[in-house]
């Protein structure tokens, strides 16, 4: 029955992740039901604190990008890029990952990507260097920050050990950075100068290279306000990161029942959520955020498409590893106990068919902790969990493909021979036995 019960799931994943958006999360509702009205198996529970807390970032960020914030960031990141052209390919990946930490989503890429094309198209270098290692970059930056999603589903998911934010910071941004960099000095050289790329050529001489549309920047009213949500934002996130450094800030509280004073302290997940309302209230009040537009704006849509999907897929797989404990936990304890590097190996193969990156956390780690792996090895497979350019169908492999007017960055005739494919192994592989190392030293 393990193996029917494991042949659903993965057929909920599968198809959920093949319609994509909301489909991982609802499809999933479809296999929670079978589990549990059909087979009798318990029905588990939704990771309900990192729901609360991606939702709290969320919205901070939804009412930043509504005030112009995330335009500020971005034409910030573009002023950088277009300063230092000839230096496209090692500047694009870092001004990306700097982005993406400070943001705690992949989603402001986006507006990044078409620059980074095009500065480099105009500065004769061959735009698939940049433009791969950015998306990867991109990747590493977002299990790097603070307050994404993924960083959050961890935190919540070694809620039980001795450790937390402080340790898992000292060891994934140093590594991941390493990674960014051993990555981009694999593609720093890669395929043939862009003069001499005949595809770019062809395309020259059909004429189907356009010319770049200019953003106008922003000004007066709109700019005060763009920079002080960013402010506001990213005052938040900095207070989110001294309060897990130093867990003796976060308030002391006392409760009486039953004429018993207890005294507790706020945990770091509804601490996370405090702060990323109150920013943005703050936001809201001083700059004049509008609730439709940050409602209505492209990060609330992909945050709640997280959350659907993060939602049924977690609850899924909480009923099948209830329902199946003794069995999984038997099968895989001495083998993951004797190669830990399989728990590595898992956690990058999941992330290939969930496409996300925190669904695949919350999914693996309570595996982890049952079974036994510490802490430290746990922080240090983290980096493994970016393996969505494997497949070229994530959204941001997609993207840099089609910005990219040269035809140099492209999906490859074999699938998986694609442009993303070499920077993105070598920087995950790279990040992963960095982030073992550090862990093993600084927590183990």
């Amino acid at each position: 029955m393990l193996f029917v019960e494991l042949a659903l799931l993965l057929a909920c994943i599968v198809i959920g992740a093949r319609i994509g958006g909301i489909a991982l999360g609802v499809v999933s509702g479809i296999g929670l039901t079978i589990f549990v009205f059909g087979l009798g198996m318990p029905p588990g529970s939704p990771p309900t604190v990192v729901l609360g807390m991606i939702l709290a970032v969320i919205t901070a960020l939804s009412v930043m990008e509504a005030a112009g914030g995330l335009d500020f960031l971005v034409e910030s990141a573009e002023r950088v890029l277009k300063s230092n052209p000839r230096r496209i390919t090692f500047l694009a990946p870092f001004v990306t990952y700097v982005l993406i930490f400070a943001a705690g989503t992949q989603h402001v890429i986006y507006a990044l990507l078409p620059v980074i094309a095009e500065v480099a198209r105009k500065a004769g270098v061959r735009p698939e260097r940049p433009l791969s290692m950015s998306v990867i970059a991109a990747q590493h930056g977002l299990i790097a920050s603070p307050i994404s999603a993924v960083t959050v589903a961890l935190v919540a998911g070694l809620a039980g050990l001795a450790v937390g934010l402080p340790q898992i910071l000292m060891v994934t941004i140093p590594a991941t950075l390493i990674g960014v960099l051993v990555g981009t000095l694999v593609v720093a050289w890669k395929g043939k100068e862009l003069d001499q790329d005949p595809e770019y050529l062809k395309r020259l001489a059909d004429g189907t290279v356009k010319p770049p549309e200019e953003k106008p920047p922003l000004e007066g009213l709109a700019r005060h306000r763009a920079v002080g949500s960013c402010t506001v934002f990213l005052t938040a996130v900095l207070a989110v990161v001294v309060i897990g450094l130093f867990p003796g800030l976060r308030p002391v509280y006392e409760t009486v029942a039953d004429g018993v004073v207890n005294t507790g302290q706020v945990e770091m997940g509804p601490a996370i959520m405090i702060i990323m309302l109150a920013a943005a209230g703050v936001i809201m009040l001083l700059f004049k955020a509008s609730p439709g537009a940050a409602v209505g704006g492209s990060l609330m849509r992909g945050g709640l498409t997280a959350i659907i999907s993060i939602l049924g897929v977690s609850w899924l797989g909480s009923s099948f590893f209830e329902g199946n404990r003794a069995a999984i936990l038997d099968a895989l304890s001495s083998i993951i106990t004797a190669h830990p590097w399989v728990f590595a190996g898992g956690l990058f193969v999941l992330s290939i068919l969930l496409f996300s990156q925190a669904a695949t956390i919350v999914l693996l780690v309570p595996v982890g902790v049952a079974l036994g792996l510490p802490a430290h090895l746990l922080i240090g497979v983290y980096p493994a969990v970016n393996g969505n350019f494997f497949l070229p169908t994530y959204g941001t492999v997609l993207a840099a493909v089609s910005f990219d007017q040269t035809g140099t960055t492209k999906i490859g005739k074999y699938l998986l021979n694609h442009s993303f494919m070499i920077p993105g192994l070598v920087t995950t592989a790279t990040a992963t036995a960095v982030a073992l190392l550090l862990s093993s030293v600084l927590i183990g």
